[in-house]
């Protein structure tokens, strides 16, 4: 159903306070907060959408998913001798063996995530890709930013409840089942995230969509016959579906996993995203790029391989493997340049000023440090000494955590209104924006459910949910728009 205004003559710093009053508090790190509610700024609107970008959003779920099963024919293929042996092993890189195991198991060969989550960082023509998120925060986030917008009368990108209606479609297609049982699984590591996971399940079962529950690995239950999880109220429940809520770098700190991952196994339960860390990885983005495997891409993107192969490559900043192993004298590390020379060992790289250095280091996947914006250094704010330092570093840790070099692409500027409560008045501020989709798959199709807009201060290097950021949904304006 349509949204409806409660008002309609509210001014925009009306609308600002009721969205504070309304939003429930406790969905983004509180702690941080003085006041103990919300602790990032709150816009009178959602971040506003030009009908074209958000076409260009709506299409490219589809394009993305066709990666992930693409990557993952790789995988295999590369894992069996079909494909170059390079492919596995970047993605087993710095993999203990028990996750390896899990990346090869045949059980979950064809298995793929279910919810798809990537960030756009909105440029001067267009937007690009800085990474793919299968394991993603957020979605309840950004469901109860729609539904506090929808109390106004404004029905966000992805309709009423397109978060809790895809989430739940999901997980009907993995199950099979039109009343699957779904267990959440919040890990200690991931506790961020349990706040707004709470708010999803809460929604899903208020709405009579889906009976899920967040629990802590603990709280899971393993019979010969079944998993259960264990509810406050003292009962247990049959579960048919685990939503994987936290990182695999994780799992060995993970209550009963091996309970769990032998139930996975034996088809006794069904666990999504699957323990593959191979669809987890940055790095991903170094083995598309890479110009010895275009074809192979091409071929397993589908029967239009070709135009999903450009169009993804339009989006995907050029990304390098930082190796250190020693290239052959008549080799080069492609499309990287020092003073118009090609480069052969990622040190040359210390050589280049500031200006020169459009770049980030991030570590690829599978460490803590790879989540959150956790270990991610922009190569122009650095010093040299710590420029240096950081290719240093990245090259003496490959074994155990790769790091990838990425092409960074600056973010446009725009103004963004938002609630200053100290003033008690809306102000504007110049910023840049990261948009993040949340895609749901559902027989073999990525459906939209929401997006979430992060606008930061334009003299922030990255953006993400920082106090003085604006986190909002998005809305679809026909007379304009990003």
């Amino acid at each position: 159903m349509p949204c409806t205004a409660f008002q309609s003559n509210l001014t925009a710093r009306e609308q600002a306070r009721f969205l504070y009053d309304t939003i429930p508090p406790g969905l983004f790190r509180v702690e941080e907060d003085a006041d103990g509610k919300i602790p990032w700024r709150i816009a009178p609107e959602p971040f506003a959408l030009s009908p074209s970008t958000y076409d260009s959003i709506v299409s490219l779920g589809n394009d993305l998913l066709a990666f992930y099963r693409a990557l993952n024919a790789l995988y295999n293929r590369s894992a069996r001798g079909t494909a170059p042996a390079f492919i596995a092993e970047y993605l087993e890189q710095g993999k203990p063996e028990h996750i390896v195991r899990l990346m090869r198991q045949n059980r979950l060969r064809s298995e793929l995530p279910g919810v798809i989550r990537p960030d756009l960082i909105l440029t001067e023509d267009g937007f690009t890709a800085s990474e793919l998120d299968s394991v993603p925060g957020g979605m309840g986030f950004t469901g109860a930013m729609a539904d506090a917008y929808c109390r106004l009368g404004i029905e966000s990108a992805g309709g009423v409840g397109g978060i809790e209606q895809g989430f739940a479609a999901m997980l009907k297609a993995v199950t099979g089942s039109e009343n699957p049982v779904v267990a959440i699984v919040v890990s200690e590591e991931s506790k961020d995230y349990r706040p707004e996971m709470t708010w999803l399940a809460e929604s899903l079962r208020v709405r009579g969509i889906l009976t899920a529950h967040v629990c802590a690995p603990g709280d899971i239950i393993f019979t010969e016959d079944a998993l259960f999880v264990r509810l406050q109220e003292g009962r247990e429940e049959k579960i048919d579906a685990i939503y994987r809520n936290f990182e695999l770098f994780d799992l060995l700190n993970i209550a009963k996993q091996d309970l769990v991952l032998y139930a996975v196994r034996h088809n006794r339960v069904k666990m999504t995203p699957p323990p593959k860390a191979q669809l987890e990885e940055k790095l991903a983005f170094a083995l598309f790029h890479h110009p010895a495997l275009a074809s192979l891409w091409k071929a397993e993107l589908g029967r239009q391989g070709v135009q999903i192969y450009e169009r993804l490559r339009a989006i995907f900043p050029q990304t390098w493997i930082i190796d250190p192993r020693p290239l052959p004298p008549q080799a080069v590390i492609p499309g990287l340049t020092v003073n118009g020379d090609p480069v052969t060992d990622f040190m040359q790289l210390a050589a280049l000023g500031k200006s020169e250095r459009d770049f980030v280091v991030k570590p690829s996947g599978f460490s803590e440090l790879a989540w959150g914006s956790r270990g991610v250094k922009v190569a122009n704010d650095l010093p040299k000494e710590e420029w240096t330092a950081t290719l240093r570093d990245a090259l003496a840790e490959f074994a155990r955590t790769p790091r990838i070099l990425q092409r960074f692409h600056k973010g446009r500027r725009l103004r963004q209104a938002y609630y200053d409560r100290a003033a008690d008045d809306v102000k504007t501020f110049d910023g840049r924006v990261r948009l993040c989709p949340y895609y749901f798959v559902v027989n073999d199709e990525a459906r939209l459910g929401g997006i979430l807009a992060t606008v930061a201060p334009a003299d922030k290097r990255l953006i993400h949910g920082m106090t003085d950021a604006v986190l909002s949904s998005c809305v679809v304006k026909p007379d304009g728009g990003a």
